[in-house]
């Protein structure tokens, strides 16, 4: 599931948390990783707020959850190496684990991934992003 708007993907995890990262447009955008800060495990955090701030050579920003929640998980391999989500960010490079509130109504705005193509090409297309490999 994607949050194309904020560059973010959500994969639920089979025991009620759901597990995001950045999207490799995200990535893209923002340039080799070198710093990954996420909240603390056990905080709560607001829909549309920052749940980690990320930095690479050329931008500083959040990471904004879609959903409110709790946070489960951190990946602390990401901590020490915030250049794995470069290399992998739908797989070793995800950035934390939430324990959802509302997660029913969230996921009913998020886009599954069998239809992400048309609105990411869109929204790349309205930011004049080229793509990943321009």
């Amino acid at each position: 599931l994607y949050d194309v708007e904020n560059h973010i993907w959500y994969k639920e995890q089979g025991d009620g948390t759901v597990r995001l990262g950045m999207t490799q447009v995200a990535t893209a955008l923002a340039g080799q990783l070198v710093a990954y800060t996420p909240k603390k495990i056990g905080r709560k955090v607001e829909a549309g707020k920052s749940c980690a701030t990320v930095e690479s050579g050329k931008w500083v920003g959040p990471a904004k959850t879609a959903t409110a929640g709790e946070i489960a998980a951190v990946n602390d391999a990401v901590v020490a190496d915030p250049k794995t989500v470069n290399a992998d960010p739908y797989g070793a490079g995800w950035l934390l684990a939430l324990k959802p509130e509302g997660w029913e109504e969230t996921k009913a705005k998020l886009t599954p991934g069998t239809s992400v193509a048309g609105p990411y090409e869109a929204k790349m297309t309205a930011d004049g992003f080229a793509g990943c490999n321009a």
